[in-house]
């Protein structure tokens, strides 16, 4: 009696022999392989380059009062959305309302006065030269009326457009000079995005038709303007390139966030053709694929490939014509003049070929 262990090798000796016989009964009967066929694609038209991008915003804003005065309220925090026009902090304006309560009061007094001699110099009681310098001296008490008036509005901080405030500088009661940076604000009324290219892309510039995005809670892609790329590669050799958001009102777009940019480029006319990569046989320096010939053998074929592209197509510059079918599978399965048989493509109806 055989034991379970040899029953087992004998098992497998005895299939493996019927593979190798079913094998070499198919090589015998000459029955041709099926392969499936593609024609090569023209290479005119357009291509598309991804790379990854960083949204940024258009610019960072340090805001401060335009006048010196203490801090009377702070209405906003670190982290806060502003709209364009929201009152911000605000200073203690007593001092500037009482400058501009004494202004008024010089103002009105002069303006009785030089209404008075006006009647005098209707009248001809007075020269000209002296209704002049009144006229002259009321201007000016207009303007410093006007200056003090701003001055309260000053005390009044607003942001300048839409953003998040990033820091906030000082705490109420503080005291702050003009200009002192109260807050940072992030504006968001301009988004960019930043893509950092390589050479061969900076060098396609001029070839660039349209420009999009896309990010995770965009369904659909989102058009983007040049603004600018850097004419000096940095460390990495890579080309600083700035886009525009035109339309970013809206969108739920924070700086920070990574978004995928397609840069689509105009092809120049060129006879080569495409194909896909696995329809290569490379031996030892030469390319070849498999042409279909009228008797339906295939027949290896030099090509000269220049490149293979982002999406996996090799770049044909000769070897092909347009209307050659180019085996797509079975490449290293078949062999130079060997009879073979197209597979059928499968109906869009017919899935799995159930029917």
């Amino acid at each position: 009696m055989f034991s379970r262990k040899a029953i087992c090798m004998l098992t497998g000796m005895a299939l493996l022999l019927g593979l190798n016989a079913c094998q070499d009964s198919h090589t015998q009967t000459g029955q041709p392989r099926t392969v499936r066929v593609i024609q090569p694609q023209s290479l005119s038209g357009q291509e598309v380059k991804s790379f990854s991008g960083i949204v940024q915003e258009a610019h960072e804003v340090s805001l401060g009062f335009k006048t010196a005065g203490q801090i009377e309220s702070i209405l906003v925090q670190e982290g806060d959305f502003v709209r364009k026009g929201q009152l911000l902090a605000s200073l203690d304006d007593s001092d500037y309302l009482l400058g501009v309560e004494a202004a008024q009061i010089q103002y009105d007094q002069l303006q009785d006065e030089v209404g008075r001699l006006r009647k005098l110099y209707e009248s001809k009681s007075v020269s000209g030269n002296d209704y002049q310098k009144a006229l002259a001296g009321l201007e000016q008490l207009g303007i410093q009326l006007r200056v003090n008036q701003k001055k309260v509005d000053y005390t009044r901080l607003y942001a300048p457009a839409d953003g998040y405030i990033q820091s906030v500088n000082f705490s109420p009661s503080e005291m702050v000079d003009a200009g002192t940076p109260l807050f940072n604000l992030i504006d968001m009324s301009g988004m960019q995005v930043l893509v950092n290219i390589p050479v061969d892309m900076y060098n396609l510039q001029d070839r660039i038709d349209r420009i999009s995005c896309h990010f995770l809670y965009m369904p659909e892609n989102m058009d983007l303007e040049m603004a600018s790329i850097t004419p000096k590669a940095d460390n990495n050799q890579l080309y600083r390139m700035m886009l525009t958001i035109p339309d970013a009102q809206g969108l739920p777009l924070t700086a920070g966030m990574s978004v995928d940019v397609d840069i689509v480029l105009n092809r120049p006319a060129s006879s080569a053709l495409t194909l896909p990569v696995h329809c290569l046989l490379q031996e030892q320096d030469k390319v070849y694929v498999f042409i279909l010939d009228k008797e339906q053998r295939v027949r290896k074929t030099a090509v000269s490939v220049d490149h293979v592209d982002d999406h996996g197509q090799a770049i044909v510059t000769s070897g092909l014509t347009p209307e050659a079918q180019v085996v797509s599978a079975g490449v290293r399965s078949i062999r130079d003049g060997q009879q073979v048989r197209i597979q059928p493509k499968v109906s869009e109806t017919n899935v799995g070929g159930l029917l």
